[in-house]
């Protein structure tokens, strides 16, 4: 079973990921909205290459057809880009598939495709976005947790201060955007949260296997 390390930074771009990478990230999600598919292509491109120099895995957020044209190590996909994608293409790839979910209907539409991690959120409330869904708090998270037996990971709202507990529920990584993002120092903030989820850090080699 794949296993994934227990901080999971999302970046827009590869100028970030060349912020964060040296404070010691082991798995990481690119999320590029609103460019070009040239631009797409160029930047997962080069953050294939920034993570292999790092030892870190790359998550590909929605672009499956870029990520199996660099080689990414993963894809994310929400529920309408599930939908849309052809997952036998990224597998013959071997490419592995995160898949978001926020309710039972969507955690069902997730198991159905055998994804190697699902995601759910928001755990706590958010402000990068605005969400149509409340907050899952962690009696959900453990309850998901109950109910898969692929890794789980959470997203939204999670503090270094909440990551024991998010972790303690169920989680297996904490996915974080809003709390590094908008720090003053995100630099120092990175090195915060791995120092924090250093216990749950694969020992063998620091970042998720297959």
């Amino acid at each position: 079973m794949t296993r994934l390390d227990p901080f999971y930074p999302i970046v827009p771009d590869t100028v970030w990921l060349a912020r964060l990478l040296p404070q010691g990230i082991k798995f990481v999600q690119l999320r590029i909205k609103g460019e070009s598919a040239d631009v797409v292509r160029a930047e997962i491109g080069k953050a294939v290459a920034l993570c292999a120099d790092r030892g870190c895995q790359l998550v590909v957020n929605d672009h499956w057809q870029a990520a199996i044209e660099a080689g990414a190590d993963f894809v994310h996909l929400g529920q309408e880009d599930l939908a849309a994608a052809d997952l036998e293409a990224i597998r013959t790839a071997g490419i592995r598939i995160g898949i978001s979910t926020h309710n039972q209907e969507e955690l069902d539409t997730a198991l159905a495709a055998h994804p190697d991690y699902v995601a759910l959120g928001p755990i706590y409330p958010t402000k990068l976005k605005k969400m149509p869904w409340a907050p899952q708090g962690l009696d959900r998270l453990a309850e998901w947790r109950a109910k898969v037996s692929c890794p789980l990971v959470a997203i939204g709202g999670i503090t270094p201060e909440r990551a024991s507990a998010v972790l303690a529920a169920g989680a297996d990584s904490v996915a974080v955007i809003t709390d590094i993002m908008t720090h003053q120092d995100p630099e120092l903030r990175t090195q915060k949260w791995v120092v924090v989820t250093e216990a749950r850090r694969p020992v063998s080699t620091g970042f998720p296997q297959g």
